[in-house]
Formats: structure tokens, sequence, C-alpha cells
């Protein structure tokens, strides 16, 4: 009989990191992943997950992983891009963040009215449709686990876990598959330019202006480590006391909140001291953090979870895939302009409605990479997926539940 196996900490961001540059060096290999905006990680983390799961299989073992670097990753990316946000960005996303919250609400009805549908076609209880829709998909893994013990409890469904989180581990893949195409068709259908061309991007993040050293080096390094760790601490005692008023959060948006805070502090009260926003270095750790923390999450994934698929699985999760896609190119790139920007969101918001935030994250960055930067994208995004969503997902889910 097989046994657990833990892989440490240590271990584990090792491991991500060598999945990472696989994907990297595949990616400059195939023309394929290139031509469609398929990140890095997400082609390194798919392989090793099948890879790892192949093993457990095989030998009958389970692997389990320490997650702990994999989450200091995702909030100092974050920090980053709290740090990296001018307000006039801020002010100039008011639309945009505005829009993006309507459509948000109406993904997740969508969702929810394809889920109970197909829980009725396929002869599941009415209420675990929200396990086909958005508890799983735009919800993600933990927010499927949280409720399905309430589906379980209404409608005596056993395996209502096991459900939620065989259609999140689905739906993540399909996220980090098919932003990338979607953005490669509105850019080359409308041909879109960024509005800003003459930035250098990396993760959204511009380089430093024309009048700043660009060099990097073990001073800038420091520096800007020591900005994205204060962020990073301002962040979690704003995370306590939101979590003390009862506003519970994932805690990389009180970290993306004081590092916005932060950096514009820096250039109002301090205009000549050395920048820590749009700078080479932040831009590049940025980027690190971000592959990292993806490459970890992704080969982690759990593929015997989708050992037990159906039919309905499967047939729901192929009607959500399609709905994103039409919602996404025909309603939500119109609303938001047409623009390129519009295009960067339609990835960012493909990845995030299937998937989750790091995902969108990474598919936007994808795209900015090879067709220019899209700054405000990469403010507004986070804000509406990480900010908001729990809320009204939690809304629409416990009506659903209770019905």
């Amino acid at each position: 009989m097989g046994h657990e196996i833990v892989i440490p900490d240590f271990i584990t961001a090792t491991l991500g990191f060598a999945v990472f540059l696989l994907g990297a060096r595949l990616t400059r290999k195939v023309a394929f992943l290139r031509e469609f905006n398929i990140p890095e990680p997400v082609t390194g983390g798919l392989i090793a997950a099948v890879v790892f799961g192949v093993y457990a299989a095989v030998s009958g073992n389970t692997l389990s992983f320490e997650m702990g670097a994999r989450d200091f990753f995702l909030v100092l990316f974050f920090a980053g891009i709290g740090l990296n946000a001018r307000l006039g960005d801020l002010v100039a996303g008011g639309k945009p963040l505005a829009l993006l919250l309507v459509l948000t609400m109406a993904t997740i009805v969508l969702q929810n009215v394809i889920g109970v549908a197909g829980a009725v076609l396929f002869d599941f209880p009415i209420q675990s449709g929200v396990l086909f829709g958005s508890a799983s998909l735009i919800g993600g893994h933990g927010t499927a686990i949280a409720w399905a013990p309430d589906v379980a409890a209404t409608t005596g469904l056993d395996n209502s876990v096991e459900l939620g989180v065989a259609v999140a581990t689905l739906g993540l893949v399909l996220a980090a598959l098919v932003g990338g195409p979607i953005a490669k068709y509105l850019v080359g259908r409308y041909d879109l330019q960024p509005a800003r061309p003459d930035e250098t991007n990396t993760v959204g993040l511009p380089f430093a202006d024309e009048d700043q050293d660009a060099s990097i080096t073990h001073v800038s390094l420091m520096r800007t480590f020591l900005a994205l760790n204060l962020a990073i601490l301002g962040g979690y005692f704003l995370h306590s006391v939101l979590d003390e008023a009862g506003l519970r959060l994932p805690l990389f948006v009180p970290c993306l909140i004081v590092g916005i805070a932060l950096g514009n502090a820096q250039m109002l009260l301090l205009p000549r001291a050395k920048p820590i926003s749009r700078t080479p270095t932040l831009a590049v750790l940025s980027d690190f953090a971000l592959g990292a923390f993806l490459a970890i999450s992704l080969m982690t994934l759990d593929f015997g979870s989708l050992a037990g698929l159906g039919v309905a699985i499967l047939a729901t999760i192929s009607v959500q895939t399609f709905a994103t896609v039409v919602f996404v190119i025909y309603v939500l790139f119109p609303i938001l302009g047409r623009g390129y920007r519009a295009a960067v969101l339609a990835a960012g918001f493909a990845g995030f409605s299937l998937g989750a935030t790091p995902t969108a994250i990474a598919n936007m960055t994808a795209v900015t990479k090879r067709y220019g930067p899209s700054p405000i994208a990469f403010v507004v995004l986070p804000l509406v997926s990480a900010f908001f969503v729990d809320i009204a997902n939690a809304i629409v889910i416990q009506t659903i539940v209770n019905f």
C-alpha cells in the first residue's frame, strides 16, 4: 500500500525553478507556444504535473508539496505590482474597473446558469450546479472546497469536494491555455497597438525612464527588496486589521494596496530619492516571482482528482469554456473599448474567470511581453478578481445553495 511523501518547502521551490526553466526552453524551441502566447511556467508546470501524476499512479504513493515559498512569491509579485502603480494610472483605470465589476457579476451568473443546467441534465442536485459553475471556476479551488460541505449538507452529495476540486483543476488548466490565443486573435484582427509603445515591458511593468540608471546591481536589488518587504509587512498588518473587522481578503490584496501607497508616497514626498517603482530591478523581480509562483502552482496540480471524470464534468466544462471565450471576445472586448488594453484584459479575464488571478496575470504577461505594455490592466484586474469577486460570488452561491 502506498504512502504519502511530503516534499519540503525548499525542494518544492527548487523544483519550481527547474520547471519554469523547462517551460522557458520549450517556448524558445516550439513556435506554436510563442505564437499563441502560452506562458512559460504553464508549459513546464503542466508537463511536471503529468510526470508527478504518472509516478503517483504507478507507485501508489501520493506527493504532498509544502507551499510556503509559493505563497511568498505570490505576495512578492503583487507587492511589486502595487509599488509600480501610479495614482494617475488608477484614476485612468476607474472606468475599466467599474465595467469589469459589472462584467464579472454577469460572468458569475452565466457560469451558474450553465452549472445548474449541467447538474439538472446529468441528474445532479440543482444546488450542486455551483460546483459546476462559479464556486469552482471564478472562485477556484479554495472557494470550491469551502462551499462543498454546504452543498453536501443540503443535497446529500457525498463526493461534492471531489467534484469541486475536479472542475477547478480542469478550469485552471484551460484558463492557462485560452487567454493567449484570445489576445492573439484580437490583436491581429483589429491591428492593435499599445498606447505607450515606447516603454520596454516585462510583467506589464515598464522599465525606467530614459534619464534613470537602467542597470541592475546588488544595491538596486537590496533597495527594491527592502521596498517589497516593507510593502509585504504593511500588507500583513492591514490584512489582520481587515480580518478583525470581518473583511476577509487574500493576503496579496492588502500587500497590493500597501505597495500602491508606498510607491506613490515616495514619488510625492521624496522625489529626488532613488526610485523604487518603474525600474528594471522591480520588473525583473516581479517577473521572477510570478514565474516561480505559477510554475509551482501548476506542477503541483493533482491530476488524480480528474481520474474519475464523468461525462457530466467534461460536457459542462466544455460549455463553460466555450461560453467564456464567446463572452470575452463578443461582450467584454467591445464594452472595454476594442483597444489594446481591452485585448490584454480579455486574456486576463479568461484566465481569472476559468482559473485564478495569477493565471490571469500570467496570460497578460505573455501577451504584453510580445506586443507591448499595458500597466493599467495589471492594476485593474487584480483589484476586481481578488477584492470584489469573493463577495459577489458568495452572495450568488449562497442564494443557489439555499434554493
